[in-house]
């Protein structure tokens, strides 16, 4: 009697690339770099609240230089109507209130991980703007990677507590072109596992062109920092995004490294 041999197992899933370029073309978030390592390997990993202080200078910042203004130039528009440099003050004062609150409010929501305040005033909206803004401060004092992955994990938290689901064809995840073989076949894998395509943006006209044209529900994105800052900045108001920071153990836009438990868990935060 014959015995059948064992069949194999079938291979894990593994998800089609929808575009890739290889090539080590910098973006020109890193138009300054020199050649050299980066600290600590390209490891920006930080706490959250960080941003808090960062975006807490930087509103000092904007206040400060708005009633410098207002303090120069409070003379000559006097001269125009008595009531303008008053007018002025009194919005410039509402203005800077209101800013302070709104951080309050945005720290308390990171802080209970509760909705506090609707899309538009906060991840999608008012708080992209004060991520990026928060940014340029940063990198006056170097400070801009460190800070802006503190302030991507806050996003994050405030995304999370949405809670929303997508049908598996409604995700999109978006990758940079500087994988290693080893990252990119893992994200392949987990792509695969939930049935997610993959798009390979080479910049990111190339990303919000592809959101255009597929029109998902529902974006996990993994990039460097600088990257990603700018790519929530312009996508985040427009689509739901998880956003997934990376390591740059060779340098931008080479042999990146990244945490696939993470992406697992933000792909699943989407589709499960």
């Amino acid at each position: 009697m014959s015995t059948a041999p064992p069949t194999a197992a079938a291979p894990a899933p593994r998800a089609q690339l929808i575009h890739i370029d290889v090539d080590r073309r910098l973006g020109h978030e890193w138009d300054e770099w020199d050649g050299k390592p980066l600290p600590d390997e390209g490891n920006y990993d930080s706490t959250p609240w960080l941003f808090f202080g960062w975006s807490a200078a930087t509103i000092a910042v904007v206040g400060v230089t708005g009633a410098l203004f207002l303090y120069l130039l409070g003379p000559r528009l006097a001269l125009l109507h008595p009531s303008i440099p008053r007018v002025l003050w009194l919005a410039w004062a509402v203005g800077l209130g209101g800013l302070s609150l709104w951080w309050l409010l945005i720290a308390a929501a990171y802080r209970t991980r509760k909705p506090l305040l609707p899309e538009g005033l906060a991840e999608r909206g008012l708080f992209l703007r004060m991520m990026r803004l928060t940014s340029r401060v940063a990198s006056r004092f170097g400070r801009r990677d460190w800070v802006e992955n503190a302030a991507v994990k806050v996003y994050n938290a405030l995304a999370l507590v949405r809670s929303r689901k997508v049908g598996t064809g409604e995700l999109l995840l978006l990758i940079p072109r500087c994988f290693s073989k080893e990252i990119l076949d893992g994200v392949l894998g987990i792509a695969g596992k939930y049935g997610v395509p993959v798009f390979v943006a080479t910049r990111g006209q190339l990303a919000r062109r592809v959101i255009r044209e597929r029109r998902p529900r529902a974006v996990v994105a993994v990039a460097c920092e600088r990257d990603m800052v700018s790519g929530l900045h312009d996508v985040a108001g427009k689509v739901p995004v998880l956003g997934l920071t990376m390591t740059l153990p060779s340098g931008p836009c080479k042999d990146a490294r990244l945490n696939l438990g993470q992406l697992e868990e933000w792909v699943k935060a989407y589709v499960v």
